[in-house]
Parts: C-alpha cells; structure tokens; sequence
C-alpha cells in the first residue's frame, strides 16, 4: 500500500519510544513510591517533634508540674496514630497525583513520538522514494538522468550510487546495442547497394571484360556479405554461453592456426613473420569457439599489420597473448576495439577487409568461457592482446 513501509517504520519507532517512555515513568514512580511512607513519616514527626518542643519551651516556669499517671503515653500514641493516618493519606494523594501527572504526560510523550517517528521514518526513506522515482521516469530515451544522492555515507546512499552504476552499464550496453543495429544495418545495406550497382552495370553493357569484372565484383561482396553473417550468427551463438564443456588443448589449437596462416596467401605476399612460444595449456571449453577465437586474433593481427610485420603468438601459464606490429593505435581507442563493427580507419570497402566482428567475436567468446580480455597499443604500433583463462578449479566449479 502507499507509504506502507513508512507507516511500519512509524509505528515501529513510535512504540519503540512510546515503550521507553512508559518504562522510565515506571520507574520513576517505583523509586519515588518506594520510600514515599518512610520519608513522609519522618517528615511529619520531625516536624510534630519541633511544635511540642516549641509549645514546651513557650508555656510559664511557673506553672504546676503535670500530676503524675498515663497522660503522656496516651498523648504519645494518639501523635503515633495521627502521624500513621496523615503519612498514609498524603502517601496515597501524592500516588494519585503522581499517578495522573505520569499517564498525562505518557500520552503527551506518545503522541510527539509517533509526530518524531512518522518524521523521522519520512527522513530515512526518502533516498528509496528518490531511487523509485527516477526509475518509474526511466526509459530508452533519459537513460542519462542519475539519481547522484546527496546524503552522508551509509546504506542508502551505498543503494543509490549502486543504482547509478548499473544505469551506467545499461545506458552503455543499451548504446551498444542501437550502434551494433544501426553498423549492421549499414554494413548489410552498403553490400546490398554494390550488388545492385555492379547488377544494373554488368546488364548494361555487352563488352565481356566488364561483365567478367562485375562478375567478380559480385562475388567478393557476397563473400563480403556472407563473412558478416557468419560473424554475427557466431557472436550471437557465443553470447548465449557454453552449452557444453570439454577439456581443451589450447597450444594445440595455435599451432594448427598458425599452419593455417603461415601457409596463407595473404602472409606470404606481405612478408609478416609469425612466432609462437607455447607449452602444453588446457582449459574446459567448447573447441570449435576457442578455434574460431585463436583464428579471429591471429586474423586480426595478420590483416591490421604492415608489410614485412611479426606476430607473435604465446600460449602460456593459462594465457594466451598474440602481439603484433602494425599501425600506431591511440590508447584511448583501445577499448573501442572490442564493440561491434568499430575499426581505427573507416571501411574502405576492399577486398580481404574483415567485417569489424573479430575482436568483439574473440571477447564475447572469451567472457563465455569466463576468461578475461586485456589488450594495450604497443609503443612501436600494433596490439597486445592477452586473454586469461581461469584456473582449473574454477573452471571446474563454473562448468559443473
């Protein structure tokens, strides 16, 4: 129900002070009842004392001694008796007064606590009102707005700026997922649009050359076009995580992809030196990601390299690093390189230039398999690249 929870708050603060109020007034009437008749009686015959004293002093020297007999004890008794009715009756007066005093007051008491207590329960709810608010009024369009809490340390605060950090990573992940749209949108759209031109151009003419060009031309953009299918159906297989684990030797993996690209046509027109250092590694995975995950890095290296380059493939202590030269990389720029579609220079629309998939591919493959990506721009040009896989028990624990 609406302010339910400050209604509960209230009502447990109210009658926490409403309790403490009761107990001090009861035990400020136990200690004041407690010796009330001794304190009382000594009072009275105190002061019952000093009259008789005085009325003694004041009566005439020469008056005639008292006759002798039982006068003064019976005078005696009936003061003891006169105190003990007096002391017991102001005794009980004072306990009413007192008694009604407490009870007025108690009630006085309860009502500034439950005015305190709705106040106070309004003082400490009012971040969560904040944090409800604003996420009520949150959508794709003011996902910018943050709560930013200005409140002393504590839990409350520690929810709201909790609750900003996650609109933090959600405006980033909602603002990853409209680019990749719109950068797959245009990648699909740009390809469809050569076929078109390069169609309408080749029917256009009759000289065989052209057409034998255009044929070619269409052919590397529906290679162009089903490479970045491929690469998004495989990024969208990886993000929904492993189905299914198996022990994995990860050196052995390098070395057939290093084969595979020594041998290529690419690495040899361009002279690029390709070294590995590796020692027996495995890990729990899926093989055919982790083989499209080494392939996507050693691809990477090799097609942003310059000719006469070295790539350098390590596969050790649980890690496996490529670095490579190449062009100089902007530090700032490096994280980038791991969304969808984003390379350092725009696309140039060539033949044997990747889609913009391949790092994104290696860290959704990576974070599947719960190990983490890294990479830093060397000072001499080119990436460093390290993915750290877990260690065993982990896998182990995460797999089962």
């Amino acid at each position: 129900m609406p302010g339910g929870e400050r209604v509960r708050l209230t009502v447990l603060y109210g009658g926490l002070l409403v309790l403490a109020g009761a107990m001090l007034i009861g035990l400020i009437n136990f200690l004041v009842t407690q010796g009330l008749y001794t304190t009382l009686t000594a009072a009275v015959a105190r002061r019952s004392d000093v009259t008789t004293g005085h009325s003694s002093a004041s009566s005439s020297p020469t008056a005639a001694p008292a006759s002798p007999g039982p006068a003064p004890a019976q005078h005696d008794e009936q003061a003891a008796e006169a105190i003990k009715v007096f002391t017991q009756a102001a005794e009980q007066a004072t306990q009413n007064r007192l008694l009604t005093i407490s009870l007025i007051t108690l009630a006085a008491f309860a009502i500034v606590s439950v005015v305190l207590a709705w106040w106070m329960a309004g003082r400490v709810l009012r971040p969560v009102g904040v944090i409800t608010r604003t996420a009520r009024r949150l959508s794709g369009e003011n996902l910018h707005e943050r709560i930013a809490l200005e409140a002393p340390a504590g839990e409350l605060k520690q929810l709201a700026d909790t609750f900003d950090d996650m609109l933090d990573r959600i405006e980033h992940l909602v603002g990853a997922q409209k680019r990749f749209a719109a950068n797959a949108a245009h990648e699909l759209r740009t390809s469809l649009a050569v076929q078109r031109a390069a169609a309408e151009i080749g029917l256009a003419t009759s000289d065989p050359a052209a057409v034998a060009r255009i044929r070619r031309k269409l052919i590397e953009v529906a290679d162009s076009s089903e490479q970045l299918i491929e690469g998004l159906l495989l990024l969208s297989v990886s993000d929904q995580g492993l189905d299914r684990r198996e022990p994995v030797a990860l050196d052995e993996l390098v070395r057939s992809v290093i084969a595979e690209h020594a041998l290529a046509q690419q690495a040899r027109d361009r002279g690029v030196t390709v070294r590995t250092r590796t020692a027996p590694m495995t890990v729990q995975g899926d093989p055919v990601l982790l083989m499209h995950l080494v392939r996507n890095l050693v691809g990477n290296a090799l097609r942003y390299n310059h000719d006469g380059g070295h790539i350098t493939v390590t596969a050790l202590d649980r890690a496996l690093e490529v670095d490579n030269s190449g062009p100089r990389v902007p530090p700032e720029s490096v994280p980038y390189l791991f969304e969808p579609f984003r390379r350092l220079e725009e696309r140039r629309h060539i033949h044997g230039e990747g889609a913009g998939l391949g790092l994104s591919i290696v860290a959704s493959i990576a974070h599947a398999h719960q190990a983490r990506t890294d990479a830093e721009a060397n000072p001499d040009g080119g990436l460093l690249i390290r993915v750290s896989f877990p260690a065993p028990d982990v896998e182990g624990a995460t797999g089962g």
